[in-house]
């Protein structure tokens, strides 16, 4: 009965996954026309990459998984931050599960052949876990990576605000400034910085503008901070320069209490397997004495 189930189970996911591929779901009708109704929005400044070897794989598959919502808002914007296609994501997703429901009833198959096949119960449930697996790794993956690449720009940040200080004290204009500062260095944070003033110089709009969406955009709270500072230099001229070394020393105070978290947290992590390994040698040694207490009862 268990295993007629599973089959049951199996089959039943198998023909409903094949009928949403061939007949997709039709989206709501008033999400139209909200987006009739909307205004434009602006271009991303950050863009996606080329797709990966999953992309063809998996694409079958991205229509069933965005009916469902799929990505969440959060891990849209960690896309967005790596530069990695909404697509390509759900197809990686999609390949990575059948990996893993293939995969060991690929192994039971060369066992079978070889002569020493093992029971349904246990390719079925490693199916089941590396399948489970497969699909929720890449947003593991890229919500690390975002979380390295945002503290990366936190970091280039802080040194920008004090390049833009210093040209500010030698009487360069604000925009002037920010550009030059931009120019500077190298690295794919001030990369970004460059894209998002060149991006306001071709739409004619305000580098302020274009760093409040590219600090939106990457989730970064302090470069908010810096366009709504900036916004009011460029538009009431009041003086910035010691607001923006108030804020990349706040920044760099914060950016150093959360280096010394992180190294106090590895340095705990590496105190567990020393614990683990003297408890293993007190059961070790105190073994024999407990079962020479209940032998004795």
């Amino acid at each position: 009965m268990i295993s007629m189930a599973f089959w049951g189970a199996g089959i039943g996911l198998g023909l409903w996954m094949l009928a949403v591929y061939v007949f997709p779901p039709r989206p709501p009708l008033r999400p139209l026309i909200d987006q009739l109704k909307a205004e434009p929005t602006p271009a991303p400044i950050l863009t996606a990459g080329s797709g990966s070897w999953a992309t063809g794989i998996g694409k079958p598959f991205v229509n069933a998984l965005s009916s469902f919502g799929l990505p969440g808002r959060a891990l849209r914007g960690d896309l967005a931050v790596v530069g990695k296609a909404v697509g390509d994501h759900l197809a990686e997703k999609a390949a990575l599960a059948l990996t893993g429901i293939f995969l060991p009833a690929l192994v039971q198959l060369v066992l079978l052949v070889a002569g020493s096949g093992l029971s349904w119960q246990i390719p079925f449930l490693a199916s089941v876990s590396l399948a489970v697996g497969g699909f929720f790794l890449p947003d593991v993956h890229v919500r690390r990576e975002a979380e390295q690449r945002r503290s990366t720009f936190r970091h280039a940040l802080s040194a920008y605000l004090n390049l833009i200080r210093v040209l500010l004290a030698g009487g360069a204009g604000v925009d002037g400034a920010m550009n030059v500062a931009a120019g500077v260095g190298k690295g794919w944070a001030l990369e970004q910085l460059r894209t998002a003033l060149m991006t306001a110089k071709l739409t004619r709009t305000t580098p302020w503008a274009a760093l409040h969406q590219l600090g939106v955009e990457l989730g970064v709270r302090p470069l908010t901070e810096l366009a709504a500072s900036v916004s009011l230099a460029g538009t009431e001229g009041a003086r910035v320069r010691a607001s923006l070394a108030a804020k990349a020393g706040a920044l760099r105070t914060r950016e150093l209490a959360l280096t010394e978290a992180e190294a106090q947290a590895a340095t705990e992590r590496m105190s567990v397997p020393v614990v683990v390994l003297c408890a293993g040698f007190l059961v070790f040694i105190g073994f024999p004495a407990v079962l020479n207490v209940l032998e004795g009862l």
